[in-house]
């Protein structure tokens, strides 16, 4: 009987720790998009020395279908490391590089009068693509930049009454110079708040440095871009797009992020505090950094590494603490820091 009695208990605990152990099993099957995205990784290495933190972002926003702002001195490689992660897709690829001359039309298109039909045709500007490399944003006007304000946030545009769908994945990545402000015009806010990501980008370490400089010296290639190969399709891309969708966050990971929004708002070293599409881009991104990471679900520090890009350039340091120094990084690490994050 005792026997008995201790094999029940036995074949409870078994029971329990089975149970245990399907609460942390994958429920959404992560396998092929780590390891799709691995592969781009690995690609991008083999032009790219470092800048892990830039790619990283950058495949954070494929999966998050979202739009990115890269912003660094020259010759720290943004266009060429977005150049390289388009070739690693099998999608239309367009570059626009703006200047202060630069029309509305030159981006959107244009209608053309046909002579043999006599009729006006649309004649589709370099807008029409999947993976759209913008080079300088911020040297075209106003009138340029607003172009793409329908374009960024639906997916479309409209010319002369008709509406134009783009075609999925549509991915718009811009760079822009910190630095030199002479011809620039800088990015209204509203312009601003169209992108998922605003990432900064650094100087490389020496070490780096050193790999950079071998990597030149022994390579024999006129154009290194050519040993990148494609690895995921669009139907692939779209696909991964949808999983990402479906990863579970927890109510209390949702509270946590309403709390680092609301606190920005209310942060006195701030003079705008972040919109609620900030939330929605903060939750969106956090998904996608959890799958980056192979989980089915998002972690706090999740969301602790996506509040850095997604809200930098959404808040406005107040001009007293500006002066003194204090940045968007700064004021967002001490809003993180202050409160809990959720068990």
């Amino acid at each position: 009987m005792e026997n008995l009695e201790n094999q029940n208990v036995e074949n409870q605990s078994s029971i329990n720790i089975d149970k245990k152990e399907d609460q942390f099993q994958s429920r959404i099957d992560m396998i092929e998009l780590r390891a799709s995205l691995e592969k781009v990784k690995s690609e991008i290495a083999k032009v790219i020395v470092g800048q892990e933190n830039m790619v990283e972002h950058l495949l954070a926003a494929l999966l998050s279908n979202g739009h990115v702002l890269i912003e660094g001195v020259p010759g720290v490689a943004k266009t060429i490391t977005a150049k390289l992660l388009a070739k690693t897709i099998d999608v239309g690829f367009s570059r626009i590089q703006f200047t202060p001359d630069l029309m509305p039309s030159d981006i959107l298109g244009t209608s053309i009068f046909n002579v043999k039909n006599s009729e006006f045709e649309f004649k589709q500007g370099p807008i029409f693509s999947n993976f759209i490399l913008i080079d300088e944003i911020n040297r075209s006007p106003a009138k340029t930049q607003a172009a793409l304000f329908e374009v960024m946030e639906e997916r479309q545009i409209t010319m002369d009454g008709t509406r134009y769908t783009m075609e999925e994945p549509f991915l718009v990545v811009a760079t822009q110079n910190p630095i030199e402000h002479e011809g620039t015009y800088r990015l209204p806010e509203a312009q601003l708040d169209r992108f998922l990501f605003k990432i900064n980008v650094g100087y490389p370490n020496l070490e780096q440095e050193i790999s950079i400089i071998k990597n030149q010296h022994e390579s024999k290639r006129e154009d290194k871009t050519d040993v990148v190969n494609k690895v995921i399709t669009a139907q692939q891309l779209k696909n991964y797009q949808h999983l990402v969708k479906e990863i579970i966050v927890e109510t209390q990971l949702m509270e946590y992020i309403a709390k680092i929004i609301v606190n920005t708002r209310e942060n006195q070293f701030l003079y705008l505090g972040a919109s609620p599409r900030a939330s929605l881009a903060l939750l969106t991104a956090s998904k996608s950094f959890a799958a980056l990471r192979g989980r089915d679900f998002v972690t706090p520090e999740d969301i602790k590494e996506a509040s850095y890009a997604v809200l930098r350039h959404r808040v406005i340091v107040s001009p007293e603490r500006e002066m003194e120094g204090l940045t968007a990084d700064e004021i967002i690490r001490q809003i993180l820091e202050g409160i809990e994050i959720p068990r």
